[in-house]
Parts: C-alpha cells; sequence; structure tokens
C-alpha cells in the first residue's frame, strides 16, 4: 500500500472513529488510534470539529426548547417546483 493510500485509509478509519463515538462508546485501542491521527492531521481535526457543532445543532433542533422556525420561503419553494418540473418535462 503507498504512502498516499495509507493516509486516506487512515483518514477513513479516523472519520469513521470520531462518527462512533458520538453515537456510543469507543474501545481503548480505538480511543489511542484516534488521538494519534488528530495529532497529525489537521483535517480531520476540523472534521471533528465540525461534526460535533452540527451533532449539537440537530439535537438542539429536534430536542431543545427552543424551536426554530426551520423552513423554506414561498418563493423559493414555487421556483423549485417549477425547475422540478420543467426537467421532468424534457423527458
Amino acid at each position: 500500500m503507498g504512502p498516499l493510500k495509507k493516509i486516506t485509509h487512515n483518514c477513513k478509519k479516523a472519520t469513521f472513529l470520531i462518527e462512533k463515538k458520538l453515537i456510543g462508546r469507543i474501545t481503548l485501542r480505538e480511543h489511542i488510534e484516534l488521538r494519534i491521527h488528530l495529532l497529525g492531521c489537521s483535517v480531520c481535526r476540523v472534521y471533528k470539529k465540525q461534526t460535533g457543532k452540527i451533532n449539537e445543532m440537530v439535537r438542539q433542533f429536534f430536542y431543545g426548547s427552543v424551536k426554530i422556525d426551520a423552513g423554506l420561503d414561498d418563493t423559493f419553494k414555487k421556483d423549485l417546483q417549477e425547475r422540478i418540473e420543467k426537467e421532468l418535462n424534457k423527458k
């Protein structure tokens, strides 16, 4: 396995472990592997930070006491519907 594939493989494993840790527990070995990888990979550190923030926002959205009015405005919906119909009518 070449050096680039090895790095890619390690990042794939690291992102898997980051996600696994957010939804449950990881083993001590996995924790150590993840920590070592994060020490040397700034991309995965950013991924970990962003994923944590996204999960926190989703949790607040669904379970928080403050309800956020999230939705598309009517103009956007109408435009999107027209674009969909236009694409469907091409065939």
